[in-house]
């Protein structure tokens, strides 16, 4: 043996020494067992839920989009002659909402409501009333300023443009989902 081995038997018999006699206890409880927390990130979600927010309610962001005006869209890629289509109604409207009397907080939610149900039947074409905002005061026509807005940024909307004079013109919008 060498000198190392010595030095460790005398430390583990010193170590026993000081410790002095050890007996195992047994228990009849069982052990509790721990469940597993699966980590969401909650915060993450929320933030990216608050951008959708935000985006869904800033500022027209087409110089196209003014008050008064035919709202006119068309989504990048997809030829004029869809618009043209659409506003002459080579696309029969399938369903229509009516946002007189609401918010913007409102309107903006039955859009997205409207839209989500219609992709869900399998609608093509839709119209959504939303009024000329004569009433609106010097602020303009919130509502038809919300719907182009949310319109424009809904992935599944191809095209949109006012209706024709006898079906509610510029108090009104086709619109043409995928």
């Amino acid at each position: 043996m060498s000198d190392d081995d010595n030095k460790i038997d005398d430390e583990l018999a010193l170590f026993r020494e000081s410790v002095g006699p050890v007996r195992r206890i047994r228990s009849t409880r069982a052990e509790a067992e721990r469940r597993r927390v699966r980590a969401t990130p909650r915060m993450r979600e929320a933030d990216e839920r608050s951008v959708v927010d935000e985006l869904a309610e800033a500022g027209p962001f087409d110089h196209e989009l003014e008050t008064g005006e035919e709202l006119l869209w068309l989504r990048p890629g997809l030829q004029k002659r869809v618009l043209t289509r659409l506003r002459r109604g080579y696309w029969s409207v399938q369903d229509e909402i009516d946002l007189h009397q609401m918010n913007t907080d409102a309107a903006t939610r039955s859009i997205r409501i409207f839209l989500d149900e219609a992709l869900a039947t399998g609608k093509r074409c839709v119209k959504i009333i939303h009024g000329k905002g004569l009433r609106s005061g010097p602020a303009g026509p919130r509502i038809k300023t919300v719907t182009a807005r949310v319109l424009s940024r809904h992935p599944s909307v191809l095209a949109f443009g006012s209706a024709p004079p006898t079906d509610g013109g510029t108090g009104a919008v086709y619109v043409l989902l995928r």
